[in-house]
C-alpha cells in the first residue's frame, strides 16, 4: 500500500510525502525561506550540436556544504530554523527544487542571436529517508521497492502535464561528482523535450524494434546472461552487470530482464527483484574498497509523450568517477571534445573485481 500526502510549502512550492503507513494529518510544509524564489530559467539553442542548453544564473546561490548542525533535508526540529521537511511519520519526501534549472513558470526568455525558449519543465528533490546517516545502499529492500513506486508515481504526475516529454530520476553521490548535500537524496528532472542521450538511445531502440520486433536491450541482457562473464546479480526477473560496452571502468547497469518501459509498469515481483539487483550493486561498490562509493546513477525510461513504447527498456546506468582506488577517471580530450570514450580497463576485468566482493542482503 502506498500512502500519499500533498502539501504546499510556505513559499508556494509543493511537497509530497510517501509512506507504507498512513501519514498523520495536519503536517505543515516548512521552507528555509518564506519568500518564493523567482525562478525564470531559459533555453538557448546550440546550432552546431543541435541541442538545447539551460541557463539559470540564480543557481549560484544554492545551498553548498552546510555545517553539520544544519541539514536542510532533515525534518524540522526547531521552527525558528526550518528545513525543507516536516517532522512526522513518513518514509520518502519529494519537493520542488528551490533552485531549478527548469520551471513550469518560466517565461519571456531574453533575446539572443540564437533561438531561445522558456526552460519550461520541473526539477524535484527526492529525499530517500529521514535518516541522514544511511545511504541508498543500506536502505531495506522494502524501502527500495517503495522508492521505485515513488519514482513511478512522480513520473505519472509529471507526465500529466502535456508539456513534459521526458522524466529522468537520478542520484549524484559523493563530493567527487559534485554533491553539495550529503543527506541521502536524488533528483528528478522533467524536460519539455527528450534530451539528447535518451533520444539517441530511444532512436536505436526503435529502429531495432521495427526491424526485429524485439527490444534491443532485452536481447543484449539475454546475451549477457548467456555469456555470464560480467554478471553481478542474476535473479528471476532482474539483472545487474558490467556491460560489454562499458565506457567507465566500474560502470554497471541494473534492469529487469524482460523489457518494461517505465517504473509504473513494473509488476510487484519484478520490482522486488529489481530492488535486490540494485542493493547488490550498491553493496558491491561499497565493499570494493571498504568505503562509501561515489557515483552518478541515472534511470532511463520511455518518453512521456502518451505513445506506447514497446522498444523502451527501463534501466539504471551507474557512472563511478574512479578508475582505481586512488585515481579518478577524468573526461578529457577524446571524451569531451570528440565524444569517444577511452576506457583504461576491460569490462571483464572490472566485473571480476566486483564479482569477488561478497555481499549479504
Amino acid at each position: 500500500m502506498l500512502y500519499i500526502q500533498d502539501l504546499t510549502k510556505t513559499d508556494g512550492r509543493s511537497l509530497t510525502l510517501y509512506s507504507r503507513r498512513p501519514i498523520p494529518r495536519g503536517l505543515e510544509a516548512p521552507s528555509p525561506d518564506r519568500e518564493p524564489l523567482t525562478a525564470n530559467p531559459h533555453l538557448r539553442w546550440h546550432p552546431l550540436r543541435g541541442e538545447w542548453v539551460a541557463y539559470a544564473a540564480y543557481r549560484q546561490g544554492r545551498t553548498f556544504m552546510p555545517p553539520p548542525e544544519y541539514n536542510p533535508l532533515a525534518p524540522t526540529t526547531d521552527p525558528k530554523n526550518p528545513t525543507e521537511l516536516p517532522e512526522g511519520d513518513y518514509d520518502i519526501a519529494v519537493f520542488d527544487n528551490r533552485f531549478p534549472s527548469l520551471s513550469l513558470s518560466a517565461h519571456d526568455p531574453p533575446p539572443s542571436i540564437v533561438d531561445t525558449l522558456p526552460a519550461a519543465g520541473k526539477c524535484e528533490v527526492v529525499v530517500f529517508t529521514q535518516n541522514p546517516k544511511v545511504t541508498l545502499a543500506t536502505l531495506t529492500l522494502d524501502h527500495m521497492e517503495l522508492l521505485f513506486e515513488v519514482w513511478g508515481e512522480r513520473t505519472r504526475a509529471l507526465a500529466a502535464n502535456r508539456g513534459i516529454k521526458y522524466v529522468l530520476p537520478f542520484e549524484n553521490k559523493g563530493v567527487e561528482v559534485g554533491v553539495t548535500l550529503h543527506h541521502p537524496h536524488g533528483q528528478i528532472y522533467a524536460y519539455p523535450f527528450v534530451p539528447p542521450v535518451p533520444q539517441r538511445m530511444n532512436s536505436h531502440e526503435a529502429a531495432h524494434y521495427r526491424s526485429t520486433g524485439q527490444p534491443l536491450l532485452q536481447e543484449l541482457i539475454l546475451a549477457e546472461l548467456k555469456d555470464g562473464a560480467r554478471l553481478l546479480y542474476r535473479g528471476e526477473h532482474a539483472v545487474s552487470f558490467v556491460p560489454a560496452w562499458a565506457r567507465y571502468p566500474y560502470e554497471v547497469w541494473v534492469a529487469p530482464i524482460q523489457a518494461v518501459p517505465e517504473f509504473a509498469k513494473l509488476r510487484p515481483e519484478v520490482r522486488a527483484d529489481l530492488a535486490r539487483a540494485l542493493k547488490t550493486t550498491l553493496l558491491k561498490y561499497d565493499g570494493l574498497w571498504q568505503r562509501s562509493f561515489p557515483y552518478l546513477m541515472a534511470w532511463y525510461q520511455a518518453p512521456s509523450d502518451g505513445e506506447p513504447h514497446p522498444e523502451s527498456h527501463l534501466h539504471a546506468e551507474f557512472y563511478p568517477p574512479y578508475r582505481s582506488s586512488d585515481r579518478l577517471k577524468f573526461l578529457a580530450g577524446t571524451e569531451l571534445a570528440a565524444g569517444m570514450f577511452a576506457n583504461d580497463a576491460l569490462p571483464e576485468q572490472k566485473a571480476r573485481e566486483l564479482q569477488d566482493v561478497a555481499v549479504s542482503l
